[in-house]
């Protein structure tokens, strides 16, 4: 190797995580990334026309979103965590609690992030493959490890593992830290904060970005017991003192406040779900039984990759996740109800239905 290019190998190299495509047109049905379709709270609006001196730092600890959230989920304030999305939280979770030797585990068909910050942490992993129904099997993570993740529903295909298998899971696993990653929770099932109490050792990860409105805030925020977020906290002031912005902090509080908003609005997602649901089935799709804010199917005689590409011809944006045992597969994300009614009469139309 020539002198001048032996500073690359001291570079990092690591296969980067992939987000949905976030199209400059703004004319287009967006169904690719999750996101809510209805505007945040209307306090959030309010809040943020009161948003002033952003030229000095914001609150470290970001205590007005910490209590807020704190005092929403009936914990301590010690209790709660909060990042620049969840994904900044998980990457500092992994940090902070998955430095054993041991691999973690999680699942073959999950959030694809958990395998890069692996990687680009070397920490490493083993993969445990979903059933035939893209279910997890709390044996597969009986095994000596040095951690496990899972999301709760999964992603992307949407199913809700029932807190008992949560449980059956931290049962066998005693001696490591369990993160449950709960980013779809608010539309249709019951989190697994109920457990903290009984399990010193497991954390629950949520987010801002999904049911309350707020991706663009970057809103994330874990719950654990006080020593579990002492040490999260430890790691995050040795890395970056000041993660959290001021706006974020003031609106993620405003957002938390308006209680009746956010019961509106998830089940307004809910109930277009289960009509689209109903509409798949009518389209010729087969599905997992989502509890989250998308759909994940496959149509039984047309690919999947067809589909993807003349939706996005007609302006109308799915997820497509080219990878083995999900290559049939889109992820449609629950938009407003006109939205789905269009992305419908779409298929409609291509699939020859009507």
């Amino acid at each position: 190797m020539s002198n001048e290019k032996k500073w690359r190998a001291n570079i990092r190299s690591v296969v980067p995580y992939v987000p949905g495509e976030q199209p400059e047109d703004q004319d287009v049905i967006k169904l690719n990334t999750n996101e809510n379709p209805y505007p945040p709270a209307p306090g959030v609006r309010k809040m943020l026309e009161q948003v002033d001196d952003l030229r000095r730092y914001p609150d470290p600890a970001a205590s007005k979103l910490v209590h807020a959230i704190a005092d929403y989920k009936g914990l301590k304030d010690s209790q709660v965590f909060v990042g620049v999305g969840s994904d900044d939280v998980l990457a500092m979770a992994f940090m902070t609690f998955f430095n054993s030797e041991k691999p973690i585990l999680f699942p073959d068909i999950t959030y694809s992030f958990y395998d890069v910050w692996a990687d680009l942490l070397k920490i490493p992993y083993r993969t445990m493959d979903l059933d035939e129904d893209f279910q997890i099997r709390p044996a597969d993570y009986y095994g000596e490890n040095g951690g496990v993740i899972f999301p709760n529903p999964n992603a992307p295909t949407g199913l809700l593992m029932p807190l008992e298998s949560i449980t059956d899971i931290l049962d066998h696993n005693q001696d490591v830290i369990v993160i449950v990653d709960e980013a779809y929770i608010d539309f249709g099932g019951l989190s697994a904060l109920s457990l903290l109490d009984r399990y010193e050792n497991l954390v629950v990860v949520q987010t801002f970005s999904k049911s309350r409105s707020m991706a663009g805030m970057r809103i994330g925020y874990a719950m654990a017991s006080e020593e579990l977020i002492r040490a999260i906290n430890d790691v995050k002031y040795s890395f970056n003192s000041y993660t959290m912005n001021q706006p974020s902090i003031l609106l993620g509080a405003a957002s938390v406040a308006d209680d009746a908003y956010f019961k509106e609005t998830t089940g307004r997602i809910i109930k277009t779900r289960e009509w689209f649901k109903k509409e798949l089935t009518r389209l010729g799709f087969v599905f997992p039984d989502s509890r989250a804010n998308f759909v994940f199917a496959r149509h039984e005689t047309v690919p999947a990759a067809e589909i993807f590409e003349a939706a996005k011809k007609n302006k109308i944006y799915l997820r497509y996740f080219n990878k083995p045992r999900i290559n049939d597969y889109l992820r449609i994300t629950i938009g407003t109800e006109e939205e789905m009614r269009a992305l419908t009469d779409f298929l409609d139309s291509y699939l020859g239905i009507s």
